[in-house]
């Protein structure tokens, strides 16, 4: 079973082709241990919101013009505004 990001989306540590078995990202530690960094980075978690359209409603921001759109425009802010 894949492991998943807070926001549902498979991590970047060979599940999302499941090649993990076939890579044994399990024997590095230290590039285990680098993608949890990168993964917990803010830039990183705002940019898996841009056009995603699955998953928890306030984790989707459809569209991107502005840094304040994450504060104001993800779906569930527009689906209580309307």
């Amino acid at each position: 079973m894949p492991a998943r990001l807070k926001h549902g989306q498979p991590d970047q540590k060979g599940w999302l082709y499941e090649a993990a078995e076939f890579l044994q990202v399990q024997d590095y530690k230290n590039v285990q241990r680098w993608a949890d960094a990168i993964g917990e980075r803010p830039v990183v978690q705002r940019g898996r919101m841009v056009n995603r359209i699955t998953g928890e409603p306030s984790s989707q921001l459809h569209e991107h013009h502005d840094a304040g759109d994450f504060e104001t425009k993800t779906q569930d802010k527009l689906v209580a505004a309307s």
